[in-house]
């Protein structure tokens, strides 16, 4: 039996994302001249495709297809993340020479989205067939066991974060291999020191690249009156910066939620979504849900994702299968990061990321991805013992 409380959590969640699709891309509808269910429909197909990925993944055998699903991801949408960079823009859909979008006739696809479940099952698989099953080790041959990790991961950031210039799915993909590693049981000491590596190229990356500095700059022009200003001493003060023109996505972002109240304005009657906040069907919608919704839309999404995010953790913690129980922590830890990122992201807290909402964000890619996950965790979930009512023991 697959567990029905994660799958209804998970519809919940998709279905709102259709509401609002068609709810919040009226401007760039209008602004666009498209038709007035574009993004609603193109949403539509791809939820259903991932309904049926879901549901098709989660009535597989997970001893048989876990394996050959999971690493079919790894390579082919690693390959694929390689071969775009010399594929010719008529197949590669490239923003600000980024080339993060594979051409499939009048969609595109981003791989990193796919890529990302891939490298995470490809960690559990490895770890449980050479890790787990090691005694205590010592720090340099926990560094040597760890190495082709690490590797691989660099060759991921190098990948994702200078060619694709997409800094965010190194971020949540870095929280998430770190966590791991201390789900494989790793000492403290290779933890902390894998941290510092981690942090001071994650630094690096930033200080690379001029517009990273430039959002973060404009970040922190926001944010830092109300941290400098409790802070008495002269010498912080130089950490000022003037900041010429307020970033409007962020105090718009603001204001959208500020405007929404407890009840929201109601449904289509957001006005912040109208050319205010670009693209808010994608990485604001957060905002439109709460500016149209209320808190009350808010506290539903933020409380049905916590449903979703414990009820895969519950699964991870009844399997018996070491591979699917650090898989199952690894879909729930991704989930939780991207949810994590983009509203600490557009509550000012961060910077901007450009990182969707798992199931509620307009965008195939990330949907069809969030649903192949949900599907492996949901064939997982049928090796969990159950009482007869069908509750996990």
């Amino acid at each position: 039996m697959i567990d029905k409380a994660l799958l209804a959590g998970v519809m919940a969640l998709l279905t709102l994302s259709l509401v609002m699709s068609y709810s919040l891309s009226t401007y760039t509808v209008l602004h666009l001249e498209y038709n007035d269910f574009h993004f609603f429909m193109r949403q539509s197909i791809f939820v259903l495709l991932g309904f049926i990925a879901m549901v098709f993944l989660s009535r597989l055998n997970p001893d048989k297809w876990l394996v050959p699903v999971g690493l079919s991801l790894f390579i082919v949408f690693f390959l694929a993340m390689i071969a775009m960079q010399f594929l010719p823009t008529s197949l590669v859909h490239a923003v600000g020479g980024a080339k993060r979008w594979i051409r499939l006739g009048s969609i595109s696809l981003a791989p990193v989205e796919f890529f990302k479940i891939g490298f995470v099952f490809f960690i559990a698989w490895s770890f449980a067939r050479k890790l787990l099953t090691k005694n205590k080790m010592k720090f340099w041959e926990e560094l040597k066991a760890y190495a082709p990790y690490l590797l691989m991961f660099v060759i991921a950031v190098v990948i994702i974060a200078v060619f694709q210039k997409d800094l965010g799915q190194v971020v949540v993909l870095g929280a998430t291999l770190m966590v791991l590693f201390v789900f494989a049981g790793s000492s403290k000491k290779f933890f902390f020191s894998v941290i510092s590596l981690v942090f001071t190229a994650f630094i690096a990356l930033i200080f690379f690249a001029p517009h990273r500095i430039a959002r973060i700059k404009s970040w922190w022009g926001t944010v830092q009156d109300g941290i400098l200003d409790f802070l008495p001493f002269e010498a912080v003060q130089n950490l000022r910066v003037e900041v010429g023109k307020e970033p409007y996505q962020i105090s718009n972002s603001l204001n959208a939620i500020y405007n929404g109240s407890f009840w929201g304005e109601g449904l289509g009657n957001g006005q912040f979504k109208l050319g205010y906040l670009s693209e808010v069907h994608t990485d604001f919608i957060l905002a439109g849900i709460t500016e149209e919704l209320g808190f009350v839309g808010l506290f539903f999404v933020t409380f049905t994702m916590l449903l979703i995010i414990f009820r895969i953790f519950k699964i991870a913690s009844k399997v018996q299968n070491p591979m699917h129980y650090l898989f199952s922590i690894g879909v729930g830890l991704l989930i939780a990061a991207s949810f994590i990122l983009n509203s600490y992201g557009i509550s000012g807290i961060t910077p901007i990321k450009g990182i969707a909402v798992p199931f509620l964000s307009y965008g195939g890619s990330h949907i069809l991805a969030s649903c192949i996950a949900i599907g492996m965790v949901l064939m997982i979930s049928k090796k969990v013992p159950r009482d007869a009512r069908g509750n996990i023991k």
